[in-house]
């Protein structure tokens, strides 16, 4: 059931969202050459329980962590370890913070030192991608003009969305309906309406789309080794347009 979310509710999960927002932050200062990404996990846990919040992603079904950690050709769901960041190398962290029993999710993608030219046009490109889907996201369009649009403009710059792992509705659970793509055809799905409260977070790879596990049952990358990265924010659909509820 697809649930839309009331004016108290969506203020609780702008209260979260500009928690971590700030987080991501303060985490454009800390990542580094040289730290470890259980260290980021450890600032990240540490912020949004500072903040009087709960790090919602620690104890998901079963995930360890109170963030993602992926780097390289890890595409999602990366564990944090005792790897240690090395200049060139880029990651993705996601995190989602549940402030009174909501919910906001956000990821963001960081250069660690010099980035290769490939890796620049990655992350530029999907950051784009990112606000070009955003950009669908009005009272009326469909559901699938949002995925439309990301496809359509990453693939006019070389690049490769990801099927496998998609957005989707948030509020009183991390993930709820509707499944949100970023691939398909325009016009199709639900019609847009006010109050529905969403994520959009491209993963965009150099080469493949297509995906394979770790062992470890999480760990998601790219099946022929390219680099993928990804950007995410939670928003509401408002009368006047996208509603972010994860910026600044």
């Amino acid at each position: 059931m697809i649930m839309t979310k009331s004016p108290h509710e969506i203020e609780i999960m702008r209260e979260a969202g500009k928690v971590v927002a700030a987080c991501h932050a303060e985490l454009a200062k800390f990542i580094r050459p040289g730290i470890t990404t259980l260290e980021i996990d450890t600032f990240v846990e540490s912020y949004i329980t500072r903040h009087g919040m709960e790090p919602a992603q620690k104890g998901y079904n079963g995930y360890p962590f109170a963030a993602c950690t992926s780097v390289n050709d890890v595409i999602c769901h990366g564990f944090p370890s005792t790897y240690r960041l090395k200049d060139g190398d880029i990651i993705t962290v996601d995190m989602v913070a549940k402030h009174k029993g909501l919910h906001a999710d956000s990821a963001w993608s960081y250069a660690v030192g010099d980035i290769s030219p490939q890796a620049r046009h990655l992350m530029v490109v999907t950051h784009r991608a990112l606000f070009v889907g955003i950009e669908q996201a009005v009272v009326g369009n469909h559901l699938s003009d949002i995925g439309h649009a990301i496809q359509t403009y990453v693939e006019s710059e070389g690049l490769s969305v990801v099927r496998d792992y998609i957005g989707h509705g948030i509020g009183r659970e991390m993930h709820e309906d509707p499944q949100v793509l970023h691939y398909g055809p325009p016009h199709k799905g639900i019609r847009l309406r006010k109050g529905l409260a969403i994520t959009i977070e491209p993963m965009v790879n150099t080469g493949t789309y297509e995906t394979k596990v770790d062992s470890d049952g999480w760990t998601v990358r790219t099946k022929d080794g390219g680099l993928s990265i990804q950007y995410e924010h939670t928003l509401v659909i408002t009368d006047n347009g996208p509603d972010i509820l994860t910026a600044l």
